[in-house]
């Protein structure tokens, strides 16, 4: 790709980029949410098309005037928003636009049979090819995405953040894969915020920066972090964690006592006080998500109370856990929490939209006020409300849904995987606005699939395991292998650990 330009209303997104692949190599693009490398990857799937520049293809210029056209070519990609139908089984979804048929009829049975191959290749054979995809978990639903990439046969695979919603077992998998698709002479474009993973599985670096290509070239293994990210924010981040200001007090906001949602979690109980930040680490699956919902009401237990400030929610009625002084940013932000057509202002307006009414119309005047003070305090960019949110970075839209908590002045923030597809530079903004709501009183609670996130934002970390609490301790006793150790083995909790965990609940407030 040379001189690739692309404009939209307002914005040039992309400003001359360069971007060299070859074939039998894992070639990393990196840079902040928002510096071109989605559009950049749209342009070579034939989703857009360039304002300006050439891209050439296994030695041809090539203007694809569709996705589908490229997908002929041989380039198959893995959209972070995936492409995927819900209503679809997983074998329909792996083999869609190239079906098997034979005399104009499709074969199912043949797209069953292609798709439990490429499921035991990336190491889920587990997955129901005759499942409804939408049945599936968000990490079920990437390893389906893979296997439709798999089934094109591509010379050209573009994986963009997959690993962020995969355990490490499953990481592991996915390199293994890659290993062998560059073996057989596959290109692969690997675009991921986690830089560890960079190292791992690259070989070749290109950095981006306000649509423009500022590093080409460089060594994954050996290239020195700051480096990198120097050159991905233009400033050195030196404090991914800021430090912890102040103890939380001895006042318990969240209470959780034997919860259990049937099929998913079983006999959960924690206390969080206002101030604290508790860690859920656990493998995808374990049910973290899951008790993070069935705490907002989004998901009806059955069996175990949840109090704020020592009056119980109703279960299954987020309205009433709202009014408590419950917020809650979910796994997936995109479909789960923000209206991606609906401007900044509305979206973190929205769960207190009587305070902006009169005589039940809204007035807008207030509604934009409010957010912009609010967007400017964990500075939201563009500074504009009026924006519609699909048109910012992913890190400023888990600072509006941030924003939405800061102005309804919840007292328990419930946050699930707040860094997911975050660049390293919003990811320590994000922190700090993490930090600031603890220091403010707000009783934090964090879900992540990154061990050392949670150890490093965490007061105390709670390990699960198989929808059961394995372990609970102070996050200065614990390090990321002990935890490692915890979520992949685990150990079914023994009355001793919970007579143990009861006796630390109460001293911990």
């Amino acid at each position: 790709m040379r001189g690739i330009v692309k404009q939209f209303p307002g914005v040039r997104a992309l400003d001359g980029v360069d971007l060299d692949v070859a074939a039998g190599e894992v070639h990393c693009l990196l840079g902040q949410n928002g510096a071109g490398k989605s559009t950049l990857i749209k342009v070579l799937a034939g989703a857009h098309r360039p304002d300006s520049g050439e891209v050439t293809f296994v030695g041809q210029p090539v203007s694809f005037a569709s996705p589908h056209a490229a997908d002929v070519a041989g380039i198959a990609t893995i959209h972070q928003e995936l492409d995927l139908v819900p209503g679809l089984s997983v074998a329909e979804n792996v083999v869609l636009g190239r079906e098997p048929s034979r005399y104009g009829f499709t074969r199912p049975r043949d797209a069953d049979r292609r798709a439990r191959e490429l499921l035991t290749r990336l190491g889920h054979p587990e997955i129901p090819v005759r499942r409804e995809l939408g049945r599936l978990s968000a990490a079920g639903q990437q390893v389906v995405s893979m296997a439709r990439a798999l089934a094109r046969d591509a010379r050209l695979i573009v994986m963009d953040e997959p690993s962020a919603v995969l355990d490490p077992e499953e990481v592991r998998n996915l390199f293994r894969v890659v290993r062998e698709l560059t073996a057989e002479g596959v290109a692969v474009v690997y675009i991921s915020h986690r830089l560890e993973e960079i190292r791992a599985i690259g070989d070749r670096v290109t950095v981006l920066k306000d649509g423009r290509t500022v590093a080409r070239d460089l060594p994954a293994r050996t290239t020195p972090t700051a480096d990198v990210v120097r050159l991905m924010t233009g400033r050195t981040v030196e404090h991914a964690f800021p430090p912890r200001t102040g103890e939380p007090s001895d006042e318990v906001v969240l209470e959780v006592e034997g919860l259990s949602r049937a099929g998913e979690f079983a006999d959960v109980s924690f206390t969080v006080r206002a101030g604290e930040v508790l860690g859920l680490a656990g493998l995808v699956g374990s049910g973290r998500s899951e008790v993070l919902e069935t705490v907002y009401g989004a998901r009806t237990p059955t069996a175990g109370t949840v109090r704020v400030r020592g009056a119980a929610l109703r279960p299954g009625a987020v309205p009433a856990a709202v009014r408590a002084g419950l917020g809650l940013s979910p796994e997936e932000r995109k479909s789960q929490g923000l209206l991606m057509a609906e401007p900044v202002s509305r979206n973190v307006s929205l769960p207190g939209l009587r305070r902006f009414a009169r005589g039940g119309f809204l007035g807008p005047e207030a509604e934009l006020s409010a957010a912009r003070e609010v967007t400017g305090q964990l500075d939201v960019r563009p500074a504009d409300p009026r924006r519609p949110v699909r048109t910012l970075s992913g890190g400023n839209q888990q600072k509006v849904v941030l924003a939405r908590w800061l102005l309804q002045g919840c007292s328990v923030l419930l946050l699930d995987e707040p860094t997911r597809g975050v660049d390293v530079g919003a990811r320590s903004e994000i922190y700090a606005v993490i930090r600031s709501l603890a220091a403010s009183g707000v009783a934090v609670v964090v879900v992540s699939s990154e061990v050392p996130e949670v150890l490093g934002l965490a007061d105390r970390v709670l390990v699960l395991r198989e929808g059961r609490v394995v372990h609970s301790a102070p996050a200065d006793e614990l390090d990321e292998g002990r935890v490692l150790d915890l979520v992949m083995e685990g150990h079914h909790v023994t009355d001793r650990d919970t007579t143990d965990r009861k006796t630390e609940g109460s001293s911990h407030g």
